[in-house]
């Protein structure tokens, strides 16, 4: 909603923005945000709450925050962040790089005897069992094995079995393209879903290959990529909506394109589109209630609860606080793994903090944190909110607050 203080801003925006000799585009690649974003601000109808938020803008535009917005509180200069030592899935990149099998192309042996398809089954749902939970330094470890010993299975499998090995490997592969996503490194996140995508190919699963470019569009989307984001996730959609009409439609099939029409609302939303964003959350919620229980086919963890988690993120990108707080009153999520049910929560921690609520999000952010701990410490939308708390809070900074920053790297 446009109102005096949007506007104001918006013409402090783009007046600084053509004193700089910036294009919307220029500003918007600056920012990590869309050309819509941009224009939306400058129009008045983006509001520009979080102080964060703020901070990039200015410093964009190479101005302090009070130039961009006078009444805006003082900030310190935060210290340079260190990802490097704080990111658990190093070893894992490693692992990634570079042929996967390399000796099996000079007819060399395997080092180690095989594991058996039972073994891989076991080892492929443990590993989604750690990434669920957020426990990424174990994860880092385990996939770091994993993965180059199915690779060569893969490679000596008899041929009665290499259908199965190929779509191991393919689940294998987005369990790391998930958890590179989560932990911010989406080059890596791409590498990994496109080796999923090829091996689903290889094993005939058409659905594997849809999960791998649900995989995909979500390392898209971390690297602000969002037209290849929303091309494969419509890719999708358009194959798997009219064999979703039919009631006969599989469970597993319907889920998928549930996540997907989910990836479609938040490209949305972060483009600032209210109707699109709202549109695919109505389809989305229209596919849950067909399916009618919470699933994990494939594991998206798509359903009611999940729907509704998504209908609050993307109220909180959109600036609609009070319509995320809303929805979140209505949620529980407990019977979702730790780690959706620590992404609600920080939602919920990032439109209290919209709405200035620093007692409330900051217990929102803690109780985040006790479920999924590597989540909270390494992601950037918790380091963005905990500083945007201590900024409201100003110089009377809670010892909770200022306990989880120094946690969290932020202090």
């Amino acid at each position: 909603m446009t109102t005096p203080e949007t506007n104001i801003l918006g013409r402090r925006v783009k007046e600084l923005r053509r004193a700089e000799g910036m294009s919307q585009s220029d500003l918007a690649a600056a920012m990590g945000r869309s050309e819509s974003w941009v224009s939306q601000v400058e129009r008045g109808v983006q509001p520009v709450e979080r102080l964060s938020v703020l901070q990039g803008l200015a410093d964009a535009l190479n101005v302090s925050v009070r130039d961009l917005r006078p009444d805006a509180p003082p900030t310190e200069e935060p210290a340079p962040e260190d990802h490097a030592g704080s990111n658990d899935l190093d070893g894992l990149r490693v692992a990634l790089t570079g042929h996967p099998a390399l000796g099996s192309l000079f007819d060399q042996p395997p080092a180690e005897p095989t594991p058996s398809l039972a073994d891989f089954h076991q080892q492929v749902e443990k590993a989604w069992t750690l990434v669920h939970a957020s426990s990424y330094a174990a994860l880092s470890d385990h996939l770091a094995k994993l993965l180059p010993s199915i690779e060569t299975a893969v490679r000596h499998a008899p041929a009665g079995e290499l259908t199965e090995f190929h779509s191991l490997r393919a689940k294998a592969y987005q369990v790391a393209a998930a958890s590179f996503t989560r932990q911010d490194q989406a080059d890596a996140a791409w590498v990994a879903a496109d080796r999923a995508l090829q091996a689903a190919e290889l094993a005939g699963q058409p659905l594997e290959v849809v999960a791998s470019l649900f995989r995909m569009a979500h390392a898209f989307m971390r690297q602000q990529h969002m037209e290849q984001a929303e091309q494969a996730a419509k890719s999708a959609v358009a194959v798997m909506a009219p064999r979703a009409e039919a009631i006969t439609c599989p469970p597993e099939e319907l889920s998928l394109l549930g996540a997907m029409n989910l990836v479609l609302a938040v490209i949305s939303a972060r483009e600032g589109n209210r109707a699109g964003t709202h549109a695919h959350i109505d389809r989305a919620r229209g596919i849950a209630a067909r399916l009618g229980e919470d699933r994990n086919d494939f594991d998206t963890e798509f359903g009611p609860t999940n729907v509704e988690i998504h209908a609050v993120s993307t109220a909180v990108e959109l600036g609609d606080a009070g319509l995320a707080l809303e929805v979140a009153q209505e949620v529980d999520a407990s019977a979702l793994s730790p780690e959706r049910q620590s992404r609600f929560l920080l939602d919920v921690a990032r439109a209290h903090a919209q709405r200035r609520h620093v007692g409330e999000a900051t217990a929102a952010i803690l109780e985040a944190e006790s479920l999924a701990p590597e989540q909270i410490h390494d992601h950037h939308l918790a380091r963005e909110v905990i500083r945007d708390l201590i900024q409201l809070s100003g110089s009377r900074v809670a010892k909770p607050l200022r306990d989880l920053a120094e946690r969290s790297a932020v202090l």
